[in-house]
């Protein structure tokens, strides 16, 4: 990427309006539903790091639960990372080893994709923070920023689903600004990007480019709407352009709820009008 390109667009982001919209979005959300509490699966990475510190900042410590599910592949670092961001936040903090849950169902297919085991980690580790947050009488917390969805980063019924999500409207790069505003470790912060779902895993080496290029053109071309030949003449290659709109549009069926074959006018989950509007 064209060093002059990234500065063009690179765009401000004002971390302590962003903490008050956050905050008092996650404290909006779990008041509708007359919970107190929220859940939170805590990798080590600075997304879940993130997400707990504002679930914090709103909502107080005790109204928090970190949980931590390593598997037996898992750097040591993410765990220990995890408990000292939990033991720094004040939470109520949980350690669910997934090996046993997930190996036997590994084992019975050897021929496994690295991409199809991660899959079966992911959505284990998100029934486990179902089943706490129905224990617990909480919701629980989505932890995935905007690159992730936009680029389709993430496992349908795994990391994307949640009662709510703090920073789906964050790009990567504000995620770090704002980790960074509120004072996480370095240790979190400054380290490379990985869902550590296999050994020397990590976020860049598997989509292609960084984050930081995907940032800046995803922000062109879907914040500003700009289309490709206009971003091209900003400096960024063609090449890397149609890669990412390639993933974009690929992955659209991530962004959205199942499509629902329609037989009359009404819409499912709109199945009363609202006050004020009779159709529906």
């Amino acid at each position: 990427m064209n060093p002059k390109a990234a500065k063009k667009v690179s765009s401000a982001f004002n971390c302590e309006e962003s903490l008050g919209s956050l905050t008092g979005f996650i404290r909006s959300e779990v008041g509708k539903t007359g919970f107190s509490k929220v859940v939170v699966g805590l990798s080590g990475g600075i997304d879940s790091s993130l997400c707990a510190a504002l679930a914090v900042h709103a909502l107080g410590a005790r109204n928090v639960i970190g949980v931590m599910m390593p598997y037996e592949t898992s750097t040591a670092d993410s765990l220990s990372d995890a408990r000292q961001l939990a033991a720094g936040l004040g939470i109520d903090q949980r350690l669910v080893e997934i090996t046993p849950m997930v190996k036997p169902y590994l084992e019975r297919h050897p021929g496994m994709s690295p991409v199809r085991r991660g899959n079966v980690m992911a959505r284990m580790r998100m029934i486990v923070l179902y089943d706490i947050s129905a224990a617990e009488n909480s919701l629980v917390l989505g932890t995935g920023n905007k690159t992730e969805y936009l680029l389709g980063y993430c496992t349908l019924w795994g990391d994307t689903a949640c009662a709510f999500n703090p920073l789906g409207d964050l790009y990567k790069s504000q995620v770090r600004a704002l980790a960074a505003y509120l004072g996480l470790p370095e240790s979190i912060t400054a380290k490379t990007p990985s869902a550590d779902l296999w050994s020397g895993q990590t976020d860049e080496d598997e989509l292609g480019f960084s984050y930081d290029e995907a940032d800046a053109l995803l922000e062109l071309l879907i914040d500003r709407g700009l289309e490709p030949e206009e971003v091209e003449e900003l400096g960024f290659s063609s090449r890397l352009i149609d890669t990412i709109l390639e993933r974009v549009e690929r992955t659209q069926f991530k962004r959205r709820l199942p499509p629902i074959a329609k037989l009359d006018h009404r819409k499912t989950g709109a199945e009363r009008p609202s006050p004020g509007n009779k159709h529906y």
